[in-house]
């Protein structure tokens, strides 16, 4: 793989380290020190203002703007989209000594150092700086998100003269004045302004999608100082002059409320007993919580240590189910890639992590889903289909991406939506769910699935024309493998979960039956397509064909391409990058994992080695793919090559797109690199199973998860695995195929010779 690490943080089990600043490195660090609660995010950027290259970045979940595309053109290609809008800055600071600004990229500092400990989500930053004057004074900077109550973010800054005293003036405001960075606009009507002795607050909404949104700040500063009111169009706030005293330090807080209910009496009251050191022990317990359910510890691995915690700990700031109208976007709230746009990764990677660490975080992801099907309907009739056809990238349900390649080709945000109502209902058994929420979908999807696809000339096959798999580098290919496997799953199952609701329930199944005018000949028409699927396979060879005519593209050798040219879509041209057998992520061997069970070791192996020569990895999600497969086929060194770069993914910039926002979806990845790679956990059977190796390396590793409501501890040793529950009274899967019923007294065994 031509893609190599640039390392620039400190390695530490729980934190994350930046010692030195460098302009560099600045755009990347401000992805890598995002701090998120699901209603709202934050980039790292300095909140004291930075002339050099950065992005003021401060995201709130369901808030966007929308923009035309151009005039209409063909049918179902999109001209409008929506995109998740920069919006308050309610961090904004200004510090200014003898009238000159502190700005990192022009001022003299020294003994710089920012820490986001993980264990309990602060971000602290502190350096020493010399003015021109000569006056120097050191400055700390601390931030956190309350996880508790999501509206309130917090902020102190710390600042001690150390050869002087005298005035430093200090500005807070709250500013929605920010440019969103991609379209160079700002979409922010102010509504509303006001300030009295302690506390500032503004009201504004977007331009067009009329989202609204209040941010109100109260103020604390226990040194000597006068204040005054601060106001632009977009801005309110305070300047606070400091009458500050030689080696003493003085604190400024502020304690922030943002909200969207459209009521300042009551939203500025949550505030205004709150207290610093409450609401971070608060944070800090709901994180010590997290780390007590979901924690992963490595023996033996520094590096891979930070890296996996980092994941979770970002999957965790990132969604948490607070709200079930929220979906993941690719980026999370870390940056304007993709335009907070979900795609069809929420369902594939990060359902798996929440039905294993927050079941009820996955049914909100799930009901996402459902609140947004009619958007789902709507876009399969401007396809020409009937049913559900979900978008491809969406925020509010509609599709945003006018690239219609992407846009109308892509089949696998339906199917993947349909994976994970099997998924969910397979490991929680919410019959509830399914019954009330997943039938309804499976048969809309279902329906765009009979009619979005054709018979072969002959009559003897179904299957899927003109469409681009999972591996984007390929389009209007086909009988594209996964989207045709899918396509046959996800009737199937349809089929299956209406006969049990028949079964199980016949008043429901009957009033599922009259809302969706469901007839038994569709059902069967279903049952004919499924079966007649095609599924492109060299039998002698049991290899899958990517899609009708893949083994014939000419070859690219991917290890040849020099690193300087990645990302690819931003050095090679556009069609370039489609005219050859180079992949850009797995597609065959994406749903070989998903439905494991069904492939013999022999059909993985042969699979395996032909396409992971071929994929170039530039998709953030492909590493951990590869690496849980290559651990199922005891190909040591490749697993642990590939985790490397899954859990290390934006700490060390492999994509040299950092700066965009970190990989959210791909992070999610990286936690399943870990419990299906080398933890062996395979989900898709009738029970859970577990075949545990360990990496060369490392001296072991342990990992719990939350399933059937029992906390499971898995300890690996160099020669045994140590199980048992932490939380519940009974657990049955299979260890090396073995069936266990676990307690909480812990079980010891011995890892078979050829897992070693």
């Amino acid at each position: 793989m031509a893609k190599i690490a640039d390392k620039y943080f400190k390695v530490n089990p729980w934190k994350i380290i930046e010692e030195g600043f460098d302009k560099e490195h600045n755009q990347a660090a401000e992805s890598i020190f995002s701090l998120g609660n699901e209603y709202m995010g934050v980039r790292g950027y300095f909140e004291e203002g930075y002339s050099g290259k950065g992005l003021t970045g401060s995201y709130f979940n369901g808030i966007y703007a929308g923009a035309k595309l151009g005039e209409d053109g063909y049918k179902g290609v999109v001209n409008e989209t929506e995109f998740m809008v920069n919006a308050v800055n309610w961090l904004s600071t200004r510090i200014t000594i003898d009238s000159e600004n502190l700005d990192l990229y022009v001022s003299s500092i020294e003994d710089y150092k920012r820490v986001l400990d993980m264990q309990n989500g602060l971000l602290t930053r502190s350096f020493v700086w010399t003015t021109k004057s000569g006056k120097k004074t050191k400055a700390v900077f601390e931030r956190f998100l309350s996880m508790n109550q999501v509206h309130i973010g917090v902020q102190r800054i710390r600042l001690t003269p150390l050869n002087y005293s005298g005035n430093i003036e200090i500005k807070m405001e709250a500013d929605f004045g920010i440019l969103h960075q991609m379209h160079k606009k700002n979409y922010w009507k102010v509504l509303h302004k006001n300030a009295e002795p302690d506390f500032f607050e503004i009201a504004a909404e977007t331009v067009g999608t009329h989202k609204y949104l209040y941010s109100g700040s109260r103020i604390w500063c226990d040194g000597s100082y006068t204040v005054s009111d601060q106001e632009e169009e977009k801005k309110i706030g305070k300047q606070l002059i400091i009458a500050a005293k030689e080696k003493e330090a003085v604190s400024v807080i502020r304690i922030t409320w943002n909200d969207e209910k459209k009521d300042a009496e009551g939203n500025r009251k949550h505030i205004e007993n709150a207290e610093y050191e409450e609401l971070l022990n608060e944070t800090a317990d709901w994180w010590k919580n997290v780390w007590e359910h979901s924690d992963i510890v490595i023996d033996g691995d520094d590096e891979n240590q930070q890296g996996i915690r980092f994941c979770i700990f970002q999957m965790m700031q990132t969604y948490h189910g607070a709200n079930p109208g929220n979906n993941i976007g690719a980026k999370g709230l870390t940056g304007e890639a993709y335009n907070g746009n979900a795609f069809w990764d929420t369902e594939t990677y990060c359902l798996p992590f929440f039905v294993f660490n927050n079941l009820e975080a996955a049914r909100n992801l799930l009901m996402f889903r459902y609140r947004t099907l009619e958007e789902a309907k709507k876009r399969a009739a401007d396809l020409d289909c009937r049913g559900a056809f979900y978008p491809i990238a969406t925020i509010s349900g509609k599709e945003c991406c006018n690239l219609w390649q992407h846009a109308s080709l892509q089949l696998q945000a339906s199917t993947a939506v349909a994976y994970g109502i099997w998924f969910y209902e397979k490991m929680s058994n919410d019959k509830a769910f399914l019954k009330e929420y997943g039938a309804e979908m499976l048969v809309e999807i279902s329906r765009m699935l009979a009619t979005r696809g054709d018979w072969s000339a002959d009559g003897k096959y179904y299957g899927y024309y003109c469409v681009m798999g999972p591996d984007e580098f390929q389009m209007m290919v086909n009988h594209n493998c996964y989207t045709n496997f899918m396509g046959k799953f996800t009737m199937k199952y349809t089929i299956d979960t209406l006969e049990e609701l028949c079964k199980e329930d016949a008043q429901a199944y009957k009033e599922l039956v009259n809302k969706l005018s469901i007839d038994e000949s569709e059902i069967a028409d279903w049952h004919t397509k499924a079966e007649h699927m095609l599924i492109p396979r060299d039998d002698e060879h049991k290899l899958y064909e990517q899609h009708d005519g893949f083994f014939k593209l000419p070859h690219v050798d991917v290890d040849k391409i020099p690193v300087e040219e990645f990302p690819l879509y931003h050095h090679w041209s556009y069609d370039r990058i489609y005219r050859n057998d180079m992949i850009k992520q797995p597609d065959v061997l994406m749903f070989m994992l998903m439905f494991n069970h069904m492939f013999s070791e022999e059909e993985l192996k042969v699979n395996y080695e032909y396409y992971e020569p071929r994929c170039i990895h530039e998709s953030s999600l492909s590493p951990s793919v590869h690496s849980i497969l290559a651990s199922q086929l005891k190909k040591k060194e490749e697993a642990y090559s590939f985790f490397r770069f899954a859990t290390r993914m934006d700490l060390d910039n492999y994509n040299r797109n950092g700066d965009e926002g970190l990989h959210t979806t791909s992070i999610a990845a990286a936690w399943m690199n870990i419990i299906y790679g080398f933890g062996g956990m395979r989900s898709d059977g009738d029970i859970l199973e577990l075949s545990p190796t360990i990496p060369q390396g490392w001296k072991g590793y342990q990992f719990r998860i939350t399933c059937r409501n029992c906390v499971l501890k898995v300890q690996v040793e160099k020669d045994c695995v140590k199980a048992g529950l932490l939380e519940g009274s009974r657990l049955e899967l299979k260890i090396y195929g073995k069936d266990y019923a676990l307690t909480q007294q812990t079980e010891t065994i011995e890892i078979p010779k050829e897992w070693k």
